[in-house]
């Protein structure tokens, strides 16, 4: 049986995710900051864990309770859009600072302390879920926290394609589309079920012939 672990997996995509590969009979495991106020997909099979990917010492912690587990795909998901103020002309620092911290440092502070139950896994995945907002060769400006953290996620996990790959671990770089979530809003011309059906293709494709590209949920480059 297949292992997956997904952060965020409380709403959204994350959500949804974990909806999908239950569905199907993996084992998932569902990391969260609040499990008591998690929603539960109605298929068996779901494990929902505390996880603030924020905060090393939860990582830690996570780690320590899945012992020698092996993880088979490890999703980052989880993410924030930032400070109201974001802007060329007047923003909010210490929010800027909090959206690199769970957006770009987060994902790889749960990666390096999970890292031991990747390698112990099967299919060695690690995704990380970005956002063409990331591409400073096609933005069109504004919500600059944003953009900066996802943009230094690319970066970091770019580098952390080129050296786990001796280790035989495949890293995926994904961009959701602009999916109707909380973040997306209402007016997002794409669900997350064909969300996450596209991005669940594209995991299913990674291994380490294509580790480290910026793909969409439907398989095309982005630039970085």
């Amino acid at each position: 049986m297949t292992t997956i672990l997904v952060t965020g997996a409380n709403r959204g995509l994350g959500l949804e995710f974990v909806r999908q590969y239950a569905a199907e009979k993996a084992e998932v495991i569902a990391c969260c900051r609040n499990p008591a106020k998690a929603d539960k997909p109605a298929v068996p099979g779901v494990r929902v864990m505390e996880l603030d990917v924020g905060s090393p010492e939860s990582a830690a912690r996570l780690a320590e309770a899945l012992g020698g587990k092996p993880v088979d795909i490890l999703i980052n998901n989880a993410a924030v859009y930032g400070p109201k103020k974001q802007s060329a002309v007047e923003s909010d620092y210490e929010g800027f600072l909090e959206t690199y911290r769970i957006n770009s440092l987060g994902p790889l502070m749960v990666s390096q302390a999970l890292r031991a139950n990747l390698l112990a896994g099967r299919d060695k995945k690690l995704v990380v879920i970005s956002s063409e907002a990331g591409s400073i060769s096609d933005s069109s400006g504004g919500v600059l926290a944003y953009r900066a953290s996802k943009a230094a996620l690319n970066m970091i996990f770019h580098g952390v394609a080129k050296s786990w790959a001796r280790d035989g671990v495949a890293v995926g770089i994904l961009h959701p589309g602009w999916v109707k979530t909380d973040m997306g809003g209402p007016d997002a011309p794409i669900g997350v079920e064909e969300s996450v059906r596209g991005l669940r293709a594209r995991i299913a494709e990674l291994n380490l012939s294509n580790s480290g590209r910026f793909l969409d949920y439907k398989g095309a480059a982005i630039g970085w």
